[in-house]
């Protein structure tokens, strides 16, 4: 596994996916409420791809190389510790839908306002800092699996800028202000692939235990992040049978990728 001279390309997914917070905070300045028969199949997309990859791919792969009970064990570990990281911010800080975002709010709230998205940001960031490691991991291992991981996060991303976004610009009216707190919430995910590339390869080279239960791991944080925000956040929209047709279309256009590659 070619895994070094796949590191700039690990970097550069990991930018992109990180940088689609900002994408979010751009449409906040264009659009007044977003359009969720779009956001729910996006939504239910996104977790087709992500649990497609970590149940057929990333664990599978792990397994292969360390065994299923080790494998299994990283996965684990790495549901704990996305689980542990949405326990420790608080839920009002860390929003996973857009309500209550898309109407212009009172002046006298201004104050309120700047801190929730301040904290928004804040809040998104920590949370964003696994997901970096997800596609930096995957991308490391195997550039088109980091692509489409990269995509599924990114498709995430966007309504998490518009979160971070929409408080500030409505009690500021700056929207540079705006877009500056929603890429800063981004580029925790670069962070979290450099805290990745410094911890992972000094070993990787000697010891492919590492990056087989990197994988695992990462296939254990994609998976909490579906069913625990991606689905749900899609189907509070109202949108069912929509959410479910982009979780197979997500799953489907995955498999056939990948017999193609």
């Amino acid at each position: 596994m070619e895994t070094s001279g796949n590191v700039a390309i690990a970097f550069g997914l990991t930018l992109l996916a990180g940088l689609s917070t900002g994408i979010g905070s751009a449409i906040a300045y264009f659009i007044r409420r977003p359009k969720i028969v779009y956001l729910s199949f996006s939504l239910g997309l996104s977790g087709g791809v992500m649990v497609y990859v970590s149940f057929m791919e990333l664990l599978p792969d792990a397994a292969d190389s360390v065994g299923e009970p080790l494998s299994l064990l990283f996965f684990f570990a790495g549901i704990a510790f996305i689980g542990i990281v949405d326990l420790l911010v608080p839920q009002k800080e860390n929003p996973h839908n857009l309500e209550g975002l898309e109407d212009p709010k009172r002046p006298d709230q201004t104050h309120a306002l700047t801190r929730t998205g301040v904290m928004t940001a804040l809040a998104i960031a920590i949370h964003n800092f696994p997901e970096g490691l997800a596609v930096f991991a995957s991308a490391l291992s195997d550039p088109r699996l980091g692509l489409f991981i990269a995509i599924a996060i990114a498709i995430h991303n966007i309504p998490e800028g518009i979160a971070v976004s929409m408080p500030i610009l409505y009690a500021t009216g700056n929207k540079n202000k705006a877009f500056f707190y929603s890429f800063f919430s981004g580029m925790s995910e670069p962070a979290g692939a450099l805290v990745g590339y410094l911890l992972l390869m000094p070993f990787l080279n000697a010891n492919s235990v590492v990056l087989a239960g990197t994988l695992a791991f990462v296939a254990g944080v994609m998976v909490y992040i579906s069913f625990d925000e991606l689905l749900p956040m899609a189907h509070s929209y109202g949108h069912g049978h929509l959410v479910i047709s982009g979780v197979v279309l997500g799953m489907l256009l995955m498999a056939l990728s990948l017999m193609a590659l």
